[in-house]
């Protein structure tokens, strides 16, 4: 079982940053990739970014250049830095880890509203 608490979510105006922090417990060591999805109202549950257990990242098309995707190891956290927010980055943002189990594990989500 992995856990997963995020926070830094929060209310910005377009063009402003925001930083998403999740940590990770739990069967840590099973975890091949942890990330960011999103989920807009009547939208659904949509990839933001991941990274792997040997650092490499992944983002959607949609963040590239605006969101960067980084993980502490030694605090088991993974974090997300949104720069120039947009408003249809507004969403409910949800950390996800993938195991070498094929296990998928979600936190609780954090809201993320970006008004114009």
């Amino acid at each position: 079982q992995v856990y997963l608490v995020e926070s830094g979510g929060g209310s910005v105006q377009a063009g402003g940053s925001l930083r998403l922090s999740c940590a990770a417990s739990g069967s840590i060591g099973s975890i091949v990739a942890i990330g960011w999805y999103r989920q807009a109202p009547g939208k659904q549950r949509e990839l933001v970014a991941t990274i792997s257990s040997t650092g490499t990242p992944n983002y959607a098309d949609s963040v590239k250049g605006r969101f960067t995707i980084s993980r502490n190891n030694a605090r088991n956290m993974v974090f997300l830095q949104m720069n120039s927010l947009q408003p249809e980055d507004t969403a409910v943002y949800y950390c996800n880890a993938g195991t070498a189990y094929r296990q998928n594990f979600w936190g609780q989500g954090t809201q993320v509203t970006v008004s114009s």
